[in-house]
């Protein structure tokens, strides 16, 4: 007699289950992709405000940037450049408590330059964004002005004036990329105060073209598939009648 379970119930409830049993980051890159198919630019609030999408995002950019060296022990809060990344930095916080663990998490004014939250004063800070590229087409995108060094430098000049120290910068997609065509480990900040330059760890969960390649991989997929199945169809021998 087989000790294995047999599946049960509803065919869609047996999917959820066979669903669910993948690795976080798998699930959510999933999410994540079919956000960003076909868009050149998304703040990604289809998956952050999602109750399923907000739990995998906290966990899987805590275990990045742990992969990446920077555990919980080595920050004490993490700050959202963009609206966009409020979700995300509530994510964090929520995903570190239900491991034991302390995190705060701030918001950069977007009318005032200051922050908005707990005090970060003599703490070590992680920076955020939803997608941070090169291409972002909102305004509202840290990146949007990268080329030129504005809005990112400005950032991390607030956050320095207010005792803190930044140690990486993370999101959930990332879109810079060097002119060979490769992720981007660190990006030059130029704070526009001191005009000083300082390399920044940039750590991304996923990589844009990586996800826009599974996308459409996706596609010819399913698209192969229904041609099989039309072939198929057509090939089958017709009813004589007899």
């Amino acid at each position: 007699m087989s000790s294995e379970f047999k599946p049960t119930g509803a065919p869609e409830v047996r999917d959820a289950v066979s669903y669910d049993m993948r690795e976080p980051k798998d699930r959510l890159r999933d999410m994540v992709a079919a956000e960003v198919r076909d868009k050149p630019f998304s703040e990604l609030m289809n998956v952050s405000l999602d109750h399923e999408g907000a739990q995998l995002a906290g966990h899987v950019l805590l275990d990045t940037l742990e992969e990446q060296g920077y555990g919980l022990d080595d920050f004490d809060a993490v700050g959202a450049l963009t609206a966009a990344a409020v979700p995300l930095a509530c994510a964090m916080v929520h995903a570190a408590a239900s491991r034991g663990q302390d995190l705060d998490a701030f918001v950069m004014d977007f009318v005032y330059p200051s922050i908005k939250g707990p005090s970060i004063e003599g703490k070590r800070v992680i920076l955020l964004d939803s997608w941070l590229s090169e291409k972002s087409y909102v305004q509202t995108s840290s990146l949007v002005t990268l080329r030129h060094g504005n809005e990112l430098g400005l950032d991390f000049s607030i956050v320095t004036s207010r005792g803190a120290q930044v140690v990486a910068i993370a999101s959930l997609v990332g879109g810079v990329h060097s002119p060979s065509g490769e992720p981007v480990a660190s990006i030059d900040v130029v704070d526009p105060v001191t005009d000083t330059h300082t390399q920044l760890p940039f750590v991304g969960v996923f990589d844009e073209y990586a996800l826009r390649g599974a996308a459409d991989a996706s596609d010819s997929s399913t698209d192969d598939s229904r041609t099989g199945d039309s072939s198929t169809a057509d090939s089958a021998p017709a009813d004589s009648g007899q």
